[in-house]
């Protein structure tokens, strides 16, 4: 299985292991990231959930070509099923973020409660690239991080940032060195088992529910702007130009 999930001692751990390509995400593992997640929230032995991926890589976005095969239909199709089952958590969540994070891999950062970057670590978001544009309410939730100069620099030319500026923005708590991320997430996620479990679900809820009906209608209305641009010609081009292994040419359109 490329999600592997464990329960110990009230710690729920969801791990991409797919390393073989990067841990790149297919429609069938945002399925069992759904189911994870999902789970979690149902098991009342569950306190938190500890998000991680390999040793030097948290996952290097969406598999392109199983993306390309089986493209999102609607928003029941496994990735929106997953950012649901994410933005639906009632437990904290905590991210530790083993390598690089691209694509939803850095987007996904957004909707966890704590986040712990190793030192090598590399995010980026690169949409608007590919002919598509952000996605999981990273529209919103950027630009409010970041201010809007920022944000325009990591979503629309999609610079890459590195832990420590992830930390800047507020994208994650801390950096950490690689051999230590894991377990410092990991002793953060443990401590809820000493705090009541429904003050803090109530905290966690009340804590989101300034942005959370912004956040779903955001989801949806990226979700539907997606599928157009996925469909497009421009997003074609930079398909084609990934799995030729060339820079594509974007002369052409207006």
């Amino acid at each position: 299985m490329s999600i592997k999930t464990a329960l110990l001692d009230g710690v729920f751990t969801i791990e991409i292991a797919r390393p073989e390509k990067k841990n790149a995400l297919t429609m069938a593992m945002y399925g069992e990231l759904a189911q994870a997640f999902a789970a979690a929230r149902d098991d009342a032995a569950v306190r938190a959930v500890l998000l991680t991926g390999q040793p030097g890589i948290f996952t290097s976005g969406n598999d392109l070509d199983d993306f390309m095969q089986a493209p999102p239909r609607d928003m029941n199709s496994p990735v929106f099923r997953f950012m649901h089952a994410l933005v639906d958590c009632d437990k904290p969540v905590i991210a530790a973020v083993t390598g690089a994070a691209i694509g939803i891999g850095t987007t996904l950062l957004l909707h966890c409660d704590f986040v712990y970057v190793c030192d090598e670590a590399r995010l980026a978001m690169p949409f608007v690239g590919l002919g598509l544009v952000p996605e999981f309410a990273s529209s919103l939730l950027v630009p409010q991080l970041l201010g809007h100069v920022k944000a325009a620099e990591k979503l629309l030319l999609g610079d890459p940032f590195t832990g420590a500026e992830a930390v800047e923005f507020g994208i994650a708590n801390a950096v950490l060195p690689t051999s230590e991320v894991v377990n410092h997430a990991r002793r953060v996620a443990l401590r809820f088992n000493g705090l009541p479990p429904g003050a803090v679900r109530d905290s966690k809820r009340l804590m989101r529910a300034g942005s959370a009906d912004a956040v779903r209608a955001t989801i949806a209305s990226e979700a539907a702007i997606f599928g157009d641009r996925l469909r497009s010609p421009e997003a074609q081009e930079a398909f084609q130009a990934f799995f030729q292994k060339r820079k594509p040419d974007f002369s052409r359109f207006s």
